[in-house]
């Protein structure tokens, strides 16, 4: 990939969890994992015009992304959601409604930023409402390079609005169980590398990527395919592991890592976040990336 700024759209949120209370939000997480690692980032959102949102943005803007794009709503609060974990430390997400993100605007500050963004990432979750998914689909109108985190979140999960994001998409991130839906949907059949190809193929899209939990991760990049079988962790709760994959991945792609180093580094860190509370650990400014 060329250029290198970045702009992730979609939801603020924070995360109640059995340890606490974490901020998050999928695009947000990102955010936090690629300014870690070097890369410009802004995120593109909107949060209420209350504690929760002062703090939210004050903490994205102390760790290094861009914020100047988080709109504040005067009456909707900031995104929460109740994490319950099971006993393998897997969540369960009840995504409370209504909430600031539901409701971004285009802005003429946004539409200039996104035309002049090398890399667009967005996913499902933020496009639950129509507003929100119409400011996102003036977004796709723009040169750069567009990222889709599929990150189905359920009841939020509809056929067309998976259809005409694929449809955007240059890269996909998804994990097995969303392959196997995204299969069902589609009608492609085989193992992960067959359907991977057909979702590649019928959307046009150069890079996709199949996380397996603790199994590791596949990529298939422009008719080339590698597996890293992932490593063995203590987890404590895997809440925003696959945005970290994500986050190490684009920062790779950006550095000109090979596939494999690609997998290798970010089943790495990913680990590491599943060992750790919350989606963005405490450490996460401090934590070596590039060496791990």
């Amino acid at each position: 990939m060329s250029g290198g700024h970045v702009l992730c759209y979609g939801e603020i949120v924070w995360d109640c969890l059995p340890a606490g209370l974490f901020l998050g939000g999928a695009p947000l997480n990102v955010a936090r994992h690629l300014r870690a690692q070097g890369v410009a980032v802004d995120i593109a959102s909107r949060v209420g015009s209350d504690r929760l949102g002062t703090e939210a943005v004050e903490r994205g803007t102390r760790e290094g992304v861009g914020t100047d794009l988080v709109q504040i709503d005067p009456g909707l609060p900031t995104g929460f959601v109740k994490v319950r974990l099971d006993t393998g430390a897997t969540p369960e997400f009840e995504i409370v409604r209504p909430a600031a993100w539901d409701a971004i605007e285009p802005t003429a500050a946004l539409l200039d930023h996104a035309r002049r963004a090398d890399i667009l990432v967005f996913g499902t979750l933020a496009q639950r409402s129509a507003t929100s998914r119409a400011t996102l689909e003036r977004l796709w109108d723009t040169q750069g390079r567009k990222i889709y985190d599929v990150n189905l979140r359920p009841p939020f999960v509809e056929r067309e609005i998976v259809h005409r994001s694929l449809e955007a998409a240059h890269m996909v991130k998804l994990n097995e169980d969303e392959l196997v839906r995204l299969g069902e949907w589609f009608g492609w059949s085989g193992d992960d590398r067959d359907q991977t190809g057909s979702l590649a193929g019928m959307f046009g899209c150069d890079v996709v990527c199949v996380t397996r939990g603790e199994n590791g991760a596949a990529l298939w990049h422009r008719g080339e395919w590698s597996e890293h079988p992932g490593f063995e962790v203590a987890v404590r709760d895997t809440v925003g592991a696959g945005d970290a994959f994500l986050a190490t991945l684009i920062a790779g792609m950006l550095r000109g890592e090979p596939d494999d180093e690609l997998l290798r580094r970010a089943n790495r860190v990913a680990a590491w976040v599943a060992s750790q509370h919350g989606a963005v650990p405490a450490t996460a400014a401090t934590f070596d990336y590039v060496r791990v």
